[in-house]
């Protein structure tokens, strides 16, 4: 039988809900575990922790919105990743980890074998936790690294965290999905992150949905979309102060671009498939 999903969300989750949840992973037959903001103790969070330890099964794993909700946690959590091998996405949207726990995660992401997707989104960072991150970004000839990046609504990173993020954009070998939106980046950062598109070989969306942008930015990227190849075929403007023209001049560039990307590669309707899952 084929691996299947727990899928649980704003429920405060009993003794024996949880032995059921740890029962079935060391039985690896789950392949999906949310638990999105949901309720339970430090002691069942660290048996769940346990459980994700011993699954050989598990590939997606959703702790969205608060249910890492301390340092403890977060040391639990790092512990069942190093002896986990099977996960591949990691949700922690919405966690309020700060810089200390992602120094306490750190290790143990960034050497798993199997992580491509991360959601780091709303979980308080800063630059310290931004520069950890960026390691997760090796450069071409490196170890593998992240494929997507969720970094959305996390105010506390300055301009000096997002040019370092930029640079390490550019020069990932690996990364094809960065989800930057509800930050304030403004004109400058973005200015930055579209040279970082331009030298990248792999990055294909980059969501920037209101990130403080004006024309000038999307002016930027126009030229860029218009005169230099370039991997990109989606990129979210919505819900900045930039003229639906020039939003829509960029998307239909980019659309024409998508098409030539699978015309020229013979991936045709494969490709296709694989971007928008």
């Amino acid at each position: 039988m084929l691996p299947g999903s727990i899928q649980i969300t704003g429920e405060t989750l009993s003794g024996a809900e949880v032995k059921d949840i740890c029962d079935s992973l060391k039985e690896n037959s789950v392949r999906l575990l949310s638990v999105r903001g949901c309720q339970l103790s430090d002691r069942d969070f660290g048996r769940v922790c346990r459980g994700v330890a011993e699954s050989h099964s598990l590939a997606q794993l959703n702790l969205n919105l608060g249910v890492v909700s301390s340092i403890n946690r977060t040391k639990h959590l790092a512990d069942a990743l190093k002896a986990n091998r099977s996960i591949q996405t990691l949700f922690l949207h919405g966690s309020p980890l700060l810089d200390a726990g992602l120094v306490t995660l750190n290790t143990a992401v960034s050497t798993h074998p199997s992580l491509v997707s991360l959601d780091l989104g709303d979980c308080l960072l800063g630059d310290e936790a931004l520069r950890l991150i960026c390691g997760m970004l090796p450069p071409d000839g490196a170890k593998s690294g992240l494929r997507e990046l969720t970094l959305s609504a996390n105010p506390g990173i300055t301009t000096k965290g997002w040019a370092r993020l930029a640079i390490a954009v550019a020069h990932s070998s690996q990364l094809r999905v960065l989800n930057l939106d509800y930050n304030p980046l403004g004109d400058q950062i973005a200015g930055m992150l579209a040279v970082a598109v331009a030298s990248s070989r792999t990055l294909e969306v980059l969501d920037l949905e209101g990130t403080g942008l004006t024309n000038q930015s999307a002016q930027v990227f126009l030229d860029m979309v218009e005169n230099y190849p370039t991997c990109l075929r989606v990129l979210v403007l919505a819900e900045n102060a930039i003229s639906p023209e020039l939003q829509q001049q960029i998307s239909d560039l980019l659309s024409e671009d998508s098409q030539m990307i699978l015309l020229t590669s013979g991936l045709g309707e494969s490709l296709l498939a694989e971007t928008e899952m």
